[in-house]
This record gives structure tokens, C-alpha cells and sequence, in this order.
């Protein structure tokens, strides 16, 4: 027992983080790629992804965590802080980064309830 939770719990929710952030940017920017009519290279420039592939990341991180420990309204928490570090982005194509992070959200959102019943399962 660490902090009241059994090594197995630990062990299934670091395996989630590790997944989520493994696997969001490829489930995002496949999604992405498919419905833009410019490839993603083209449509942002390098130092703008790296940037927006840090703040997805922290994202998927922060609503995984969140969902795990049921603290569901704290996920405006994130909203807001992403519209904020993004403002920038977001104004000048609003379309790209409003369905990157619903996408984003979603998935993560997903991967953490799935861990969450996982969590459930194991006894």
C-alpha cells in the first residue's frame, strides 16, 4: 500500500498515463490529418506544434488524473487554462484548434474511464 492504494492500482493507472500520452497525439493528429483539407504541417508551423503538442499532453495528463479520482468538474479547470495558453492560436484558426482539443478531451476523457473501470475490476 502506498498512500492508500495498492501497488496493482498504481501500476494500472501509471500504465494509463503512459498509454494516453503515448497514443493521444497519433489518435488526434490522424483524426486531424484526415478532415483538414492541408496537411497539419502545412496548416501550423513547427515551434506552434511542438508547443501545442506540450499543452496536449499536460492535458491529457490533467483529465486522466482527474478521472480517476472522479473530480469531474475540475475538467473546466482545463478548458480554461488551455483557452488561455492558446488564446493566440485559437483566434487565428479557431476550427483547427477547437476540434484538436475535443478530440483531445474526448480521448482522453475515454482511456480514463476505461482505466477507471479497470481500476474497479481489480480486486
Amino acid at each position: 500500500m502506498i498512500g492508500g492504494h495498492s501497488l496493482p492500482d498504481i501500476a494500472v493507472a501509471a500504465a494509463g498515463c503512459v498509454m494516453l500520452i503515448l497514443t493521444s497525439g497519433l489518435v488526434v493528429g490522424g483524426v486531424l490529418s484526415r478532415v483538414a483539407r492541408k496537411q497539419m504541417s502545412q496548416m501550423v508551423d513547427k515551434p506552434k506544434r511542438d508547443t501545442g503538442v506540450i499543452v496536449g499532453k499536460c492535458e491529457n495528463i490533467l483529465i486522466f488524473v482527474f478521472v480517476l479520482l472522479g473530480a469531474y468538474t475540475a475538467l473546466g479547470f482545463v478548458f480554461a487554462a488551455k483557452a488561455i495558453v492558446r488564446l493566440e492560436d485559437a483566434k487565428r484558426d479557431p476550427l483547427y484548434y477547437l476540434a484538436g482539443t475535443m478530440l483531445n478531451v474526448t480521448y482522453s476523457l475515454l482511456v480514463g474511464l476505461l482505466f477507471k473501470a479497470l481500476l474497479i475490476l481489480i480486486p
